[in-house]
């Protein structure tokens, strides 16, 4: 995606690894070292997993596609807290990330960057901000007084901004007030996604699509239609930069590409 970008060679060996392991539907257990990074699927489930109290794994088959498997991570905000990280310039692979951030239950990538990897879009990191923000289009995960959000930028207010102590934002908005938000043609190729959700509970869901997933519309659409209950939802950097760990499943799902921005998720 954003970013400088590997080889075509690393891209395609890389993605018929995925494909491989996916056909093989493999579960790939964390090893030390390098190692532990390696693409990993888990076996596939149409129901919530518990992993822990507040924190649920599941996969989906988008149109019963295996290429377009989504992944999410549900979890419950009462019980788990979130914080954006940014090394601005400086970005890392999955293992580095999780090297800086040992004690993160769960990693995703987050905003859309530039060819110097500033963020686009805000950050927002232990209340410091950097970038400039997405007024109208998009959406942002917010944390405000220790409560985690899923908000569509053109309905936010400022002041709910401007007291957030971590936010990530992207685009474009995907689901809002539980309706298919995105119907843009522009975008229609598949790509791997990455996108972040907040339900009718008011838990924030983490979703992947590690191989090659739905359209942005076609997945608009899926979340919005599905039982996950979805009341907001925005897109995140995808493609080469799609990258999640969760660390009690051991699994491990590397970009292609270092990014300099990513969500942690924290046992509270």
């Amino acid at each position: 995606m954003a970013g400088n970008t590997q080889s075509v060679c690393w891209r395609i060996l890389l993605l018929t690894l995925l494909l491989a392991l996916s056909a093989c539907s493999m579960h790939l257990k964390a090893l030390p070292g390098a190692i532990a990074d390696a693409p990993s699927t888990a076996i596939a489930s149409s129901e919530w997993t518990v992993i822990a109290a507040g924190l649920e794994w599941r996969e989906i088959s988008h149109d019963n596609d295996q290429l377009a498997q989504l992944k999410l991570l549900r979890i419950d905000p009462e019980r788990y807290f979130f914080r954006a990280k940014y090394s601005p310039g400086a970005p890392h692979s999955l293992a580095q990330w999780r090297a800086r951030e040992p004690e993160a239950a769960a990693i995703v990538n987050a905003n859309f960057f530039d060819p110097s990897y500033q963020a686009l879009g805000l950050v927002i990191s232990d209340g410091e901000a950097y970038g400039s923000p997405y007024l109208e289009r998009g959406g942002s995960f917010l944390v405000n007084q220790s409560r985690a959000a899923v908000r569509a930028n053109s309905s936010m207010s400022h002041r709910e901004l401007a007291s957030a102590q971590q936010a990530v934002q992207g685009f474009p908005l995907l689901v809002e007030k539980g309706e298919q938000a995105y119907f843009g043609q522009a975008t229609q190729q598949r790509a791997r996604r990455t996108a972040i959700a907040e339900d009718a509970a008011g838990n924030i869901l983490i979703i992947s699509a590690p191989l090659l997933g739905p359209t942005l519309r076609d997945l608009s659409a899926f979340l919005a239609g599905s039982d996950l209950e979805i009341e907001t939802a925005f897109n995140l950097d995808g493609g080469g930069s799609t990258l999640m760990a969760v660390r009690d499943i051991d699994y491990f799902q590397p970009s292609f590409d270092a990014v300099p921005a990513i969500l942690a998720v924290y046992k509270g």
